[in-house]
Formats: structure tokens, C-alpha cells, sequence
């Protein structure tokens, strides 16, 4: 078959669908989508709230306590504390109804999902950790999400076997780290991203295996240096003297210096360890992969990411993998196949359109099902019946679609339509990545959740604040602190904040100034630090001895001598970025 191109029935852009797109829709029989790659990744993470956490009543029977939930109060949907919603007292089957040809599939499904009790949050094997989301394994944790197996990590999002860390996004085995964003394997690494390896330094950009660095960027194996200059351990004490990180003016200092170091770095077009045939970028170990992020020891896999260890034949998902195959349109999976248009589905396989369900087989349109198979819309049947009722419900979704408040269509191969979502879209993962305004997401059709009123009292602004961490008293555990933002931003500001106890120690053995920023605008500060999950076609910006525009002095001859290096790649940098990208070949010869 040879590729065709679309219009996306949500952006109206037009998109490609390639031969062997066509062949993977076939294998797991499913109508090619009519909406584009990022607006289906957009309308998928619509529904993932990691990070917005509300106070609401358990509505367990006999429970009246208050309890920290990704729903808000204001939801009248039944939510369950963890233990009860696991718990054998209550039987998600008892909400089952009968399939009714009279009305279309998704309007059924919404009238299941509001009528099953909820899981509060996703928080498993905790200890003391309560106030964490889609996260396994924690002990001493406080406000981490889509994270497993860290012990006190503080106010972190995809963070993963590390400990004693804060304020990071995407970390994997860091110890005493703080503020960095894409780094692994570092131990007292501050302020740094796209690092590894690292140790006792801070505002690093790309470095691997750096001791005692400080403001530095593509370097290898070094130590002692600050902004790229090579000194000796006497030296590098002293100078690096004015950058103490007690000071949070010293900090804003740095980071400035940084920022214009970093402007004047190589970037590499994108980073793909042991990776054959595959663009997207942050890819390690990944074989025949188009389009993916984040995403290790993966195959055949296209418009993924945040995930993998082990999966294959896999298309639009995100945080999936750990052993599985033919996903499509789908968040939060592990150990599964052929699972399709769900969300939370973990050690399941021939799953399509189900939210919340474990250890099953064989559902369709089912919601906060365990141990079970052959049930649809949370009703049990046989396996005939089952095999027999499938194709008629698909039928009927084609002939019978639902429509939105904007008239398009959703019928079978449509993942859920973003209106019947029970989050913000302001409060999801989407607005993470893609960030709109109130008008534009409730013009497509995206719920929006309006900021509560705040009972608190500011008591402390933090412009006042001590700029020396050494000033700071225990006291101000007990203060309420006006964010500097003032709720005035974009960024979900929730004008103040406080500080916790377990932060102040972690500041005070990292030797690192309290933030003057509230959670929300920390998170979305980092985030800045990240590329798009999106790709562009681009040239290689090594001209010769120097890159486009003189920035950059070449150290060593390249393999195009002095003429403009003929590579041309895909990047997630866009091409009107300033950044000096180099293709693999030119960053090779200058930085490894």
C-alpha cells in the first residue's frame, strides 16, 4: 500500500500515514486515525493528571476522612482511598450494564466511568509517601510523580531509583541532586541537564563523567573546571568561591552565566545511544523506532514515549512498556499486549477501550476491573458471547458515532473524546507539552479547571527571604510563602508555598539557597528545559572550521573539511532555535 495523505479531522494540518503504518492498523485491526500524531497525543494525555492534587471526602462506606486525590471536590463521581479501592469489599462488576444499541458506545462508557468508584490516587507500595502519584516503590517521598523505586525524593516528576534528590525532571540514579532536568547516574549534581555520570559539580550541560566542575558544558571526563576553564584544585576552590549556592543571588548569578555559556555549546541533534535506524531523541538501545522519546530498549515502535524496557510493535503510547507489545492509542501500561484506546492497564492483554483494569483479558469499554476477562462495559460474559457481541459493538461505533460539541465524529479507532475527560486540560500532562490558553482548550473542545479560592495567609513573601541558607531559622517550616509569581503566570501558580521539613534538611546538606518559586512554577520552569516531543527536518550547522555565524570555533578537522557539512537530520530543536545543532558525525569529532 502505498502512503497517503490526511487532514486531521481536529488541527485541519495534513499528515502522512506511511505503507507500514498502514500494515501495524491491519495487524491489530483498526481503521488508519484521521486525527494528526501530535493532536492525538494531545487528546491521549488530556486524560493523565500526574501532578494536581485535590482535597476531597473518601466516599469508601463507613469513610468520612479527608483524602489528597487527582479528583476534584468538586467531582461527584465516588472516589476510593487506596486501601479500600483494592480492598475485596466492593465489586467493580456491580456497576455493569448491558450494551444499548439505542445509543452510541462513548456515552456509555462515560455513564460506567462516573458510576464506578475511583482510585484516589496511583500510589503503590508507598511508606510514607502519601502525597505522591503514578508511583511504585517510595519510601520518605513527598510530591513525585510517574516515579518507581526512590526513597526521599522530594517534588520531582519521572524520576526513578534515586534518593535524597528535589525539584528534578527526568532522573534516573542520582543521589543528592537537585534542580536538573534529563540527567542519570550522577551523585551532588545540581543544576544541570542532559548529564551523567557526574559528580560533586553544578549548572553542567551535557557533561559525562565531571568531578568538581562547576558552569560547564560538553565536557568529558574532566575535573576542576569552571565555564570550560581547565584549573587546578586550589584554584578551582577559590574561584569558585563566588558562585556559593547559599545565596540565591549567587544561584541567579550562575544560571545566567550559564545561559550564555549553554547558548554557545554544541547540541547534538539528538541523543540516540545504541540506537539503529530510529529518530525522536533521549532513545537508548532502540532498533526501527520513528519518532519516540524518552524511551529505551524498544522495537518497531513509532509516536512513543516516556517508557519501553522491552517493547515492541507499539504505536502512539505513552508511559507503556516493561515487557509488552501491539499498544496503540494508549497511557499507563506495563506487561501487556494487544491494548488498545486505554489508559492504566497493567498485566492485561486484549484490552481495548478500558480505564484502570489489572490482570485481565478480553474487556471492552470497562472501567476499574481486576482478575477478570470477557467483560464488557463491566458486565460479565461468556466467551462466545463475548466473541460474538465484539463485532456488532464495533459495527454499531462506526454506524452510530459519537459526536462532540464541535461535530466531529468518534467512531471505532478513536481514543476518547477530549470533552468527556474528568480533568483540566490545565491539570493534565498535555498542558505539560503542549501548552494552551482557557479560550483555546475549551475552543477544541478541553475541560478547564478554574483555580479554587486559597484559605492561607501568606505570612512571608519570598522576596524577603534570607538570601543566605545559613540565615534561614527552623521557623520557616512553619511560614507561608508568597510565591514570587504572585499567581499572576501561566504556570498553575499557586501564589505561595510552603517549606517542609524534610526540604529544609535536604537544602541544608546540598548547601543550596531555599527556591523563591511555588511547586507548579519550579515544575514548569524545568519543563522549559526540555525540547518538544516533535521532530523537524534540518541541516547541520558546522560550516566548515566554525558553526553558522562564527559561535563556535571547530577544535579539530571534520570529516567535510572547510566546506558546510552536507548532513541533514531529524531534530526536536525547531529551526527557527538558535541553538549551534551539529549532526551526530560533527558532535562526534568535537565533544566525545
Amino acid at each position: 500500500m502505498n502512503a497517503e495523505t490526511k487532514t486531521c479531522q481536529n488541527c485541519k494540518s495534513q499528515f502522512t500515514i506511511e505503507p507500514e503504518d498502514f500494515d501495524f492498523y491491519k495487524r491489530i485491526a483498526v481503521p488508519p486515525p484521521t486525527w494528526c500524531p501530535e493532536c492525538r497525543m494531545i487528546r491521549r494525555l488530556s486524560y493523565r493528571n500526574e501532578r494536581s492534587f485535590h482535597r476531597r471526602t473518601c466516599n469508601a462506606p463507613g469513610h468520612t476522612e479527608e483524602i489528597i486525590s487527582i479528583y476534584d471536590a468538586s467531582d461527584t463521581s465516588p472516589v476510593y482511598d487506596y486501601e479500600y479501592w483494592w480492598g475485596d469489599t466492593w465489586d467493580p462488576l456491580a456497576y455493569g450494564a448491558q450494551y444499548d444499541f439505542g445509543k452510541d458506545f462513548f456515552s456509555q462508557w462515560r455513564d460506567l466511568r462516573n458510576r464506578v468508584p475511583r482510585l484516589a490516587l496511583s500510589n503503590a507500595r508507598a511508606v510514607n509517601s502519601e502525597y505522591c502519584n503514578v508511583n511504585d516503590k517510595s519510601k520518605d517521598c513527598y510530591m513525585i510523580s510517574a516515579a518507581y523505586e526512590n526513597e526521599h525524593v522530594l517534588y520531582s516528576n519521572r524520576v526513578s531509583y534515586s534518593k535524597d534528590s528535589a525539584d528534578c525532571y527526568i532522573l534516573n540514579k542520582g543521589e543528592l541532586c537537585y534542580g536538573n532536568v534529563a540527567c542519570t547516574d550522577s551523585y551532588r549534581l545540581l543544576f544541570s541537564i542532559r548529564s551523567k555520570n557526574c559528580t560533586n559539580s553544578a549548572f553542567l550541560y551535557d557533561c559525562d563523567n565531571c568531578q568538581d566542575c562547576f558552569g560547564c558544558a560538553n565536557l568529558r571526563n574532566k575535573r576542576f573546571c569552571l565555564f570550560n576553564k581547565q584549573f587546578t584544585k586550589e584554584e578551582f576552590l577559590k574561584q569558585s568561591k563566588q558562585f556559593d549556592l547559599r545565596s540565591f543571588l549567587a544561584i541567579e548569578r550562575a544560571a545566567s552565566r550559564f545561559r550564555e555559556l549553554s547558548a554557545r555549546a554544541i547540541h547534538r541533534h539528538a541523543t540516540l545511544i545504541s540506537t539503529v535506524d530510529s529518530t525522536g531523541d533521549n532513545l537508548s538501545q532502540c532498533k526501527h523506532c520513528r519518532d519516540c522519546f524518552d524511551f529505551v530498549k524498544a522495537e518497531e515502535c513509532k509516536f512513543c514515549n516516556w517508557g519501553g524496557f522491552v517493547i515492541k510493535d507499539s504505536y502512539d503510547a505513552n508511559g507503556v512498556g516493561d515487557v509488552s507489545e501491539l499498544v496503540y492509542e494508549t497511557f499507563d501500561e506495563v506487561r501487556g499486549s494487544r491494548i488498545l484506546f486505554s489508559s492504566v492497564v497493567y498485566d492485561s492483554h486484549d484490552v481495548a477501550y478500558s480505564m484502570n483494569c489489572y490482570n485481565s483479558n478480553n474487556l471492552f469499554g470497562c472501567v476499574g476491573l481486576r482478575k477478570k476477562q470477557y467483560c464488557i462495559l463491566n458486565r460479565q460474559y461468556s466467551k462466545e458471547e463475548y466473541e460474538s457481541l465484539i463485532p456488532k459493538i464495533i459495527a454499531h461505533m462506526h454506524a452510530q458515532p459519537y459526536r462532540d460539541g464541535r461535530g466531529l465524529a468518534y467512531a471505532y479507532g478513536e481514543f476518547f473524546p477530549p470533552e468527556l475527560s474528568t480533568f483540566g486540560y490545565n491539570e493534565t500532562v498535555a498542558h505539560d507539552l503542549v501548552r494552551m490558553t482557557q479560550k483555546e482548550a475549551r475552543a477544541l473542545g478541553f475541560q478547564w479547571r478554574e483555580s479554587s479560592e486559597r484559605d492561607y495567609v501568606i505570612s512571608i513573601q519570598a522576596a524577603q527571604l534570607p538570601d543566605d541558607l545559613d540565615r534561614v531559622k527552623d521557623s520557616i517550616t512553619k511560614e507561608v510563602i508568597g510565591c514570587n509569581h504572585g499567581g499572576k503566570c501561566d504556570d498553575q501558580c499557586t501564589a505561595a508555598f510552603r517549606i517542609i521539613p524534610d526540604e529544609l534538611r535536604l537544602h541544608r546538606n546540598l548547601g543550596v539557597a531555599l527556591p523563591r518559586l511555588c511547586f507548579n512554577c519550579r515544575h514548569h520552569a524545568r519543563l522549559c528545559e526540555r525540547n518538544p516531543l516533535k521532530l523537524w527536518h534540518r541541516r547541520c550547522r558546522c560550516a566548515g572550521t566554525k558553526s553558522e555565524a562564527n559561535i563556535y570555533l571547530n577544535t579539530t578537522d571534520h570529516f567535510h573539511g572547510a566546506e558546510h557539512c552536507p548532513n541533514e537530520f531529524e531534530t526536536s530543536y525547531a529551526p527557527d532555535r538558535p541553538e549551534i545543532i551539529y549532526c551526530e558525525q560533527c558532535y562526534q569529532a568535537e565533544v566525545v
